[in-house]
């Protein structure tokens, strides 16, 4: 009887004082009261070499250095969107990340269901943004031109070769400030421009990277997020120049990413956890990230490759951007016009 006896003063102890026991060894442990940040991959995957895998660096950055609990949910389809967030949601989740325009419609519908809940998500901006909803966005124009006018600079064949992964408005950004940097470097240069249709199928990429190669290019630039893991294996086994999208890629293919057109996706991740954390959430606005404000550029294992002198020049086209003199188009009919002020 004294023995159950201690047993229960013992057991509500640890109750008063914030404690438990859990399954697993019996070990007791504090209760984890951290600000707690989720995010749902789009179907790359968290270790997509990518995008996602930027976006899960950028938590864990958050994690380490402001002592939020970061975690994540992969998709492999588009079904799994709606299940993913509802299950962060669950599990009481501060703030939930969608990474990707690809997850738009079912953020903003999951953002005005649950109003209690704050929502961000990564390249979708919304005419009307709720105010428990952030949206961020990039020019991804502006690191695109900047790669573009160093593949015009070094290409010996004239010919270049860009493959996009879905074609969207998004990956046109890409596709168009990286024809214009060919453009300003080497206004003689033809570019090969192919869309996978795939965000996934790095078989695809690699058969498109290949074609490319075949038809003269020796310099290959990718926006296709998996996809894109095919062009840099063909660029290695062609010996040829590929270059990366979204974070430095040259590790994938060491000689033979020329550079990378970076999108600090993992920036933004831990810039807008340290606004939740400073109780400063940025909720019903978007965010817009370029140059100026650090969100995008070139790789710094760009001068392994790159002479300093074109590494120069691009410094010298970064000003030019920053400070508004130069205008990056990110279409069609922003392209026409650039190269008619040529």
């Amino acid at each position: 009887m004294k023995r159950f006896t201690v047993l229960a003063l013992c057991l509500l102890l640890m109750v008063s004082t914030g404690f438990g026991v859990f399954a697993g060894g019996g070990q007791a442990r504090q209760a984890d009261t951290r600000i707690s940040v989720a995010m749902v991959t789009d179907v790359g995957g968290v270790n997509d070499q990518s995008f996602n895998q930027s976006a899960w660096e950028g938590l864990q950055r958050a994690q380490a250095e402001l002592g939020i609990r970061a975690s994540y949910l992969e998709s492999n389809q588009s079904a799994d969107y709606p299940r993913n967030l509802e299950t962060l949601m669950d599990a009481n989740n501060d703030l939930i990340w969608g990474i990707g325009f690809l997850m738009g419609d079912v953020i903003l519908e999951e953002a005005l269901a649950n109003p209690n809940q704050k929502f961000a998500i990564i390249d979708m901006a919304y005419e009307n943004t709720p105010a428990n909803l952030i949206g961020v966005v990039f020019r991804e124009q502006e690191p695109s031109f900047l790669v573009g006018y160093i593949a015009g600079k070094m290409t010996q064949s004239n010919i270049v070769g860009f493959v996009g992964g879905i074609k969207f408005a998004l990956i046109e950004k890409f596709e168009f400030g990286f024809r214009a940097g060919v453009a300003l470097a080497n206004p003689d240069a033809e570019v090969l421009v192919q869309y996978a249709e795939s965000f996934t199928d790095a078989a695809r990429g690699k058969a498109i990277a290949n074609q490319m190669y075949q038809n003269g290019a020796d310099i290959v630039f990718h926006a296709s997020g998996g996809v894109g893991d095919g062009v840099i294996e063909a660029a290695r086994e062609q010996g040829r120049w590929a270059i990366g999208v979204d974070r430095d890629q040259n590790d994938l293919a060491p000689d033979n990413v020329l550079t990378s057109a970076m999108k600090r996706v993992d920036n933004a991740m831990f810039n807008v956890a340290r606004a939740l954390v400073d109780g400063a959430f940025p909720g019903g606005t978007t965010v817009e990230y370029g140059l100026a404000e650090g969100g995008v550029g070139i790789a710094p294992t760009s001068s392994k490759h790159v002479p300093a002198a074109i590494l120069t020049e691009v410094a010298n086209l970064e000003q030019r951007i920053i400070s508004g003199e130069l205008s990056v188009p990110f279409d069609q009919a922003t392209f026409t016009a650039f190269l008619a002020s040529r």
